[in-house]
């Protein structure tokens, strides 16, 4: 009788449309930069981050299942000038040579307005800190509203390097880093 009455309800209501999935997205390292900036004075130091390896998963009917796994290569970053890329790298800063990698993997993805709060742990120097990195999605320019498959990223954030140990040339360079980031994803699927 259980079996009649599932069969029935199976053909008297109708089809529910499938739950969203949650989508895997591969990063496009060749158009995508991990930058940042940082107080030298009254000027900025800049620089970028090479991109080693990304997973991310998204589903924009909840966020909440969204992931996002990211680690930087740290012995290639670079500066706007010579000595700050040197400095960079250096044992004072980010210490390359006993910490080749940064990490971030994201704890949580919520809405905020028309972007996304992306929270997470980020991991520099060997020493691991909350951080949250504010995230706008763009479509390509004329595509529909529910074209998902080719998106640009733009993530940004901050850090104080001091919380890290990266302490060096502070009597010169700032301690918040701003993290600007643009990342084109493509869906695997």
């Amino acid at each position: 009788m259980v079996r009649l009455a599932a069969i029935a309800l199976a053909v008297l209501l109708p089809a529910l449309p499938a739950p969203a999935a949650t989508v895997a997205y591969h990063l496009d390292p060749a158009a995508s930069t991990v930058a940042f900036e940082t107080d030298f004075g009254p000027d900025l130091i800049t620089g970028s981050i090479p991109l080693e390896k990304a997973d991310l998963r998204l589903d924009f009917d909840n966020l909440a299942n969204c992931t996002v796994e990211v680690a930087l290569d740290v012995t290639g970053a670079k500066a706007s000038f010579p000595f700050a890329a040197q400095a960079l790298k250096g044992p004072k800063v980010l210490d390359a040579k006993d910490f080749p990698q940064m990490t971030f993997e994201s704890t949580s993805v919520k809405r905020a307005g028309e972007a996304a709060d992306i929270t997470g742990n980020i991991t520099i120097r060997g020493v691991t800190r909350t951080v949250t990195l504010r995230a706008q999605i763009f479509r390509p320019k004329g595509s529909a509203a529910t074209e998902l498959d080719h998106l640009t990223v733009k993530l940004s954030g901050q850090v104080n390097r001091s919380d890290f140990g990266a302490t060096g040339w502070s009597d010169m360079v700032g301690d918040q880093v701003r993290i600007i980031i643009t990342a084109r994803i493509d869906a695997t699927g």
